[in-house]
């Protein structure tokens, strides 16, 4: 995780942290409040960070999200396909095939083929809802709006708020509030009420857990809140689990494990860019970076993001370099994010490493504070995944 701070001079006063809707509720729960992409957000309530993190994994999790940035794109005239084709000279994304209430994995790119900001696109029909990272969401509104809006109107929704509810008991949770959320599967996105309150609902979360992401219009999102955690299931959890649950999902965090130098294909996240949109496809390229990224697709990459367990069961944080032996002088790479994994009760990490060193079972040597640990390279994710798929 990271906070926001500026330097408190006279001329340069700290910023203001940004407060979500839930912020007094968090409060009153006795979370321990930080700062966090501008904005004050609970690290952890009573509890602690393990036993939200466990407790996520065998029942439900509540996590306030509305620092996310909301926004919805639409067309100016036409259908809602002349948004989804614009779109698409932004993202290496198949978003014109994408059906009405379905949800889709996208990342912004730049003319290197880095990764400005990862997001979701969901089909609402008359537009598309984007859903981008917190940090992020100003320059996405303003790379829309140089981009788009010859074509789009762009409408940050900034009077909604962004809840997750996640774990395997979430759909029982959502389902005594709102029925048909039982008939969802991953991806699927769908406006529901629940407990009186017309909510944007997509099934989908951050955790590798089944769960569900929901928006609701600011003014109700403390009544939701309260709704969701009268469910002896549901506890409220905060940054610090969110951060080691999607660790254990080997889910990326924009800033840390991708970001503008940092390719989909060095990633791993070519998955998500859908044949339409490679070469030889019928839409093939057409955004930014296209010609470095098909490139890669085609020849490989000199480095690539791995999963790193290490040996002994002390953690490996972000940040630290790797060497291919205990003595090499000469980094091959380094961790991006790495901790403890309370479900997979071990140390875990993932980072980038030189092609030569990515194959599964290298050992490797991370240097913490001068002393050489070995680490090898192995599969993501750390847990398995549990979304409801059919």
């Amino acid at each position: 995780m990271s906070s926001i701070s500026s330097p408190d001079t006279a001329d340069h006063k700290p910023a203001a942290l940004q407060r979500t809707p839930l912020f007094a509720l968090h409060v009153r729960l006795g979370a321990r409040m930080v700062p966090f992409a501008g904005y004050e957000m609970p690290v952890q309530y009573p509890p602690g960070i393990l036993k939200e993190h466990l407790h996520t994994r065998s029942a439900a999790g509540l996590f306030d999200v509305s620092h996310m940035g909301q926004i919805a794109l639409r067309p100016r005239s036409g259908s809602r396909r002349d948004a989804a084709r614009a779109l698409e000279s932004l993202v290496p994304i198949d978003v014109l095939g994408l059906a009405e209430g379905r949800q889709r994995y996208a990342f912004f790119t730049n003319k290197s083929g880095g990764i400005l900001d990862d997001l979701m696109v969901a089909n609402r029909g008359d537009h598309l809802h984007l859903i981008v990272n917190a940090a992020c969401k100003a320059a996405d509104e303003m790379h829309l709006r140089e981009r788009l809006s010859a074509t789009c109107l762009i409408e940050p929704l900034r009077d909604r708020a962004l809840l997750a509810l996640q774990g395997p008991e979430a759909e029982a949770v959502l389902a005594q509030l709102a029925p048909a959320a039982s008939a969802m599967r991953f991806m699927d996105v769908r406006t529901l009420p629940i407990a009186g309150i017309d909510c944007e609902v997509s099934r989908s979360g951050y955790t590798g857990e089944d769960g569900f992401e929901i928006s609701v219009p600011a003014s109700r999102a403390e009544d939701l809140a309260r709704a969701l955690l009268q469910n002896p299931l549901v506890a409220p959890i905060g940054l610090g689990a969110r951060d080691s649950l999607r660790l254990e999902a080997g889910l990326c965090l924009y800033g840390s494990d991708i970001d503008t130098g940092t390719t989909p294909v060095e990633a791993g996240l070519a998955w998500a860019m859908q044949k339409c949109r490679r070469a030889g496809g019928e839409r093939q390229g057409g955004f930014p970076g296209s010609d470095v990224i098909l490139e890669q697709l085609a020849h490989g990459t000199p480095r690539r993001r791995v999963g790193l367990r290490p040996i002994e069961r002390a953690p490996v944080r972000g940040g630290v370099q790797l060497y291919r032996d205990d003595t090499d002088p000469t980094p091959i790479g380094a961790v991006t994010s790495g901790g403890f994994g309370p479900s997979a009760q071990a140390a875990v990490a993932m980072g980038y490493v030189a092609q030569p060193c990515a194959s599964l079972g290298t050992r490797l040597f991370a240097d913490v504070r001068g002393k050489r640990m070995p680490v090898e390279t192995c599969d993501m994710p750390f847990v398995l995944h549990r979304y409801k798929r059919a």
